[in-house]
């Protein structure tokens, strides 16, 4: 009886860590909360706007009715500015298991706006990507170079042989910190403001009397 008890007991154990991985992971794959959706731009995306929805929970990566699908060709550029500054550790990238799912990504950091001509520069950092419908492999970058970075640009070149690329779920896991220069800006243009208004006082006085 004891052997039968512990083995259930394994059981729930086994179970119980494999619930708590994917918590960890879904509150590590959480900085798709804090993009600035808003500003988010996917170039060359067949459907407008659907570059957005592959940034999504860690849970639903497997999700395949929203996807983004490339539109003239294989090509892809997101530009993915952020509400504050990440220490970005991992990627993962989910696309379908065909030749439409892209064979390689190209990251820079902190270069707003970027088109397909500035993409065509050496990157921060690429990777050779292999085909991972379940979302289950994460690409490491240095987090030596992604310390510090309010706008993220992926650049997917190509595919493996299919006239488009289509990804259903793009994760990004690290850290992040709210941005301290808003407040700075904020601090300075008040005191100027305040400033101007000080001037301006002091010549009313002195120019009233001379009137």
């Amino acid at each position: 009886m004891s052997h039968g008890h512990s083995h259930d007991h394994g059981g729930c154990g086994h179970e119980a860590t494999d619930v708590d991985h994917a918590l960890e992971m879904g509150i590590e794959y959480s900085l798709y909360t804090k993009i600035d959706s808003e500003n988010l731009e996917c170039l060359n995306e067949e459907t407008e706007g659907s570059g957005k929805t592959v940034f999504k929970p860690y849970e639903s990566r497997q999700d395949t009715s929203k996807f983004v699908q490339s539109d003239a060709d294989e090509e892809l550029l997101f530009n993915i500015p952020f509400t504050g500054n990440i220490k970005l550790k991992g990627i993962i990238i989910c696309g379908a298991n065909d030749d439409s799912h892209p064979n390689k990504v190209k990251i820079f950091k902190n270069r707003p706006k970027m088109t397909f001509d500035d993409a065509k520069m050496k990157p921060d950092q690429e990777f050779e990507l292999t085909r991972d419908p379940r979302g289950e492999i994460e690409y490491s970058p240095k987090v030596v170079n992604f310390s510090s970075v309010h706008h993220l640009s992926l650049y997917f070149p190509s595919n493996f042989g299919d006239d488009n690329t289509r990804i259903y779920y793009i994760g990004l896991r690290g850290e992040f910190s709210e941005a301290h220069y808003h407040g700075v800006t904020i601090c300075n243009y008040e005191a100027r403001a305040n400033a101007a208004d000080h001037k301006n006082k002091a010549f009313d006085g002195v120019g009233r009397p001379i009137q």
